[in-house]
């Protein structure tokens, strides 16, 4: 008797309650006017009742235990809701909204938070906006698709705002006024990491070339360890030296051994996509925004395909047709080498995944700081990201883009550069133009002086006669001061491809 009162209390404690996924929390913005996918977690077999609203909706946990329902799309709503989940047990998210939710994803600059913002103390006093809300999903990597994902909305107020993202927030800040609905912000980020570790991996398999990918990181993995080992051993050994040349009062003068710095990613392909992404799904979103390739410096080369992949890769997995995808064209940065092209080549693979559709890219190569890869103007980011999203997504017209690179055509000694988004003029901030380079057929890139005429450019160098070739702002931290007359930067550009 007493065996089977052990065993029923113990089927008891393991019962598993109704839960409700990471998404769907106290303080939660659920995406307005779409069909609205609300799942969780409760016994296998078990029926679920989920209601938000006016609508109720049954359904069955699978054999797996999860369970999911479709709601159907519901306006936009800042009169808090109660969404339940009701079996044995029930879960509860109260002051849920109904707006428009952003997936925010990238490395540290979209990681970078209020605090530490240009202007901190003051944005964070003025937060007082309880209808942006944000939930950061917690670090986590995993080998194949994670089921959990943890993180919790919070609604947006002095005491919050400091630990949201910043260019989410800024972005965020800009829409929600005026639009007048809700607006929600995943930060799903982390910083230092490459492109590759954020991608599914069927978009990592549908190119042969990606193959090299997952070779990289079988040689880096087994290098590594061996460095570290090679690099303490070194260390110990001169930690003893030095403790010894004390001893006998002698002078140490040699150099503390340098841990050798592989480059190369900091986790196994698709690992943050199976640990951060693929448990959030499905979910209805407005779009993505993105700020990452900072570690893709040194496959530069490789990023355009990579990127261009990856959105394909998640708008496949969110089903939600060709989802609204905008992202933040790197800042001028000096990396290891001001003069050199590893971040120009990034750059030039984020402007070639335009050709997609609904895409939209928020130049930032004037307001970085060559000195410090996190540029602490996120404001400025975030109204860049809002301008694409206001016309990309809400309909409004106005300028979003700063000069684009359409053609070059020689005269004379010179090239005339024509651009798209010139119309309401070209003008040099500060100084004469600065940043361009001209090439003859054999490719040696000089100096070269730039004059605004109208809506073009005429570019010219005194040792370049037949100029073939012209960059513009195409290295690590150009000092790049071309605009439109709407005061948006000229993207860098070059035709030597």
């Amino acid at each position: 008797m007493r065996a089977l009162l052990c065993l029923l209390l113990v089927a008891a404690s393991v019962r598993a309650d109704v839960t409700l996924g990471p998404l769907f929390t106290d303080h939660a913005v659920l995406q307005r006017d779409k069909t609205l996918p609300i799942w969780g977690r409760a016994e296998p077999g078990e029926h679920v009742i989920v209601s938000l609203g006016e609508q109720k909706v049954g359904t069955t946990a699978d054999d797996s235990g999860r369970w999911l329902v479709l709601l159907e799309p519901m306006a936009a709503a800042t009169t808090p809701l109660e969404l339940t989940a009701e079996g044995k047990t029930t879960a509860k998210a109260t002051d849920v909204l109904l707006g428009d939710v952003w997936l925010c994803s990238g490395q540290s600059n979209m990681e970078w938070p209020v605090s530490k913002a240009a202007n901190a103390e003051a944005e964070i006093a003025a937060a007082n906006l309880p209808l942006i809300r944000h939930i950061r999903i917690e670090h986590a990597q995993a080998e194949r698709a994670a089921a959990e994902a943890k993180g919790a909305w919070e609604t947006c107020s002095p005491q919050t705002v400091g630990a949201f993202s910043a260019v989410a927030y800024f972005f965020a800040r800009e829409i929600q006024p005026r639009m007048n609905v809700p607006v929600g912000l995943i930060n799903c980020s982390w910083g230092g990491t490459e492109i590759e570790c954020w991608m599914n991996p069927a978009s990592l398999a549908s190119n042969p070339d990606f193959s090299t990918i997952g070779e990289r990181w079988t040689q880096i993995s087994a290098q590594r360890p061996v460095k570290k080992a090679e690099y303490e051993k070194a260390l110990a050994e001169w930690t003893a030296e030095q403790a010894g040349a004390k001893a006998r009062g002698q002078k140490f003068t040699l150099p503390r051994p340098t841990e050798t710095v592989i480059p190369g990613p900091t986790f196994p392909p698709s690992s943050l996509f199976n640990g951060m992404i693929a448990p959030l799904l499905p979910c209805a979103l407005t779009g993505v925004l993105w700020y990452q390739g900072e570690s893709n410096w040194y496959n530069g080369t490789e990023y355009g395909d990579l990127f261009t992949a990856m959105i394909q890769g998640w708008r496949r997995h969110l089903g939600q047709g060709d989802l609204p995808f905008l992202w933040v064209q790197l800042a001028n940065f000096k990396g290891g080498d001001p003069a050199g092209v590893d971040l120009a080549l990034v750059r030039e693979g984020q402007s070639q995944a335009l050709t997609l559709p609904n895409t939209g890219q928020a130049v930032a190569i004037d307001i970085g700081d060559r000195n410090d890869v996190h540029p602490r103007n996120k404001q400025e980011v975030g109204r860049r990201l809002a301008l694409l999203a206001r016309e990309l997504v809400y309909g409004a017209r106005l300028d979003v883009s700063g000069p684009t690179f359409l053609s070059a055509t020689r005269e004379g000694p010179a090239l005339r550069i024509r651009f798209a988004h010139a119309g309401t003029g070209l003008t040099a901030h500060s100084k004469p133009l600065q940043s361009f380079q001209l090439a003859g057929a054999d490719g040696r890139f000089r100096p070269a002086v730039a004059r605004i005429d109208k809506d073009t450019l005429l570019v010219s160098a005194k040792d370049v006669p037949e100029p073939a070739f012209v960059r513009y702002a195409f290295v690590n931290a150009p000092e790049a001061n071309l605009y439109n007359g709407a005061g948006l930067p000229a993207a860098p550009f070059r035709t030597d491809k």
